[in-house]
């Protein structure tokens, strides 16, 4: 379970009310670093890209459910994230999230890999997630929600 985040580029159509075309911005998963939506052909390669779009006069970012996040909350929800739930990576934590041998295992059928305060990393696969951010996110390409 998860919520996607959207910038809107411009303010809602004044006649009618209707959002304009948006971007996604990416999603937000418990217990997971933040997959961070790049779109190379828009130019928007890394967080910095981001952030320069959402300061933009008549910029908007919602979430999936249609609330309005400001700026600076979307900056932390992305970059300090930590899973409160655990403490520690030891014990068998990996056996409750399912059927694994192990937590190679889980790891391996998750595409994940141990992340900063305690969350899931994406594995760079240089298709899919093609680097780790410098915090808790992680590069994803392509379509995804």
């Amino acid at each position: 379970m998860g919520t996607n985040h959207y910038l809107y580029p411009r303010p809602d159509c004044e006649h009618c009310g209707r959002p304009f075309e948006r971007l996604h911005i990416g999603k937000s998963s418990y217990g997971w670093c933040y997959s961070l939506h790049v779109i190379p052909e828009e130019g928007i390669n890394t967080l910095q890209d981001w952030q320069a779009l959402w300061e933009k006069p008549g910029a908007l970012i919602r979430d999936e459910y249609g609330t309005v996040i400001e700026p600076s909350q979307m900056l932390d929800t992305i970059a300090n994230r930590s899973y409160t739930g655990k403490q520690s990576w030891e014990g068998d934590w990996w056996s409750q999230c399912g059927h694994y041998k192990d937590e190679e295992d889980f790891h391996q059928q998750s595409y994940s890999q141990r992340g900063p305060n305690f969350l899931l990393r994406h594995r760079n696969d240089g298709k899919h997630c093609i680097g780790n951010g410098e915090g808790t996110y992680d590069y994803i390409v392509g379509e995804f929600s």
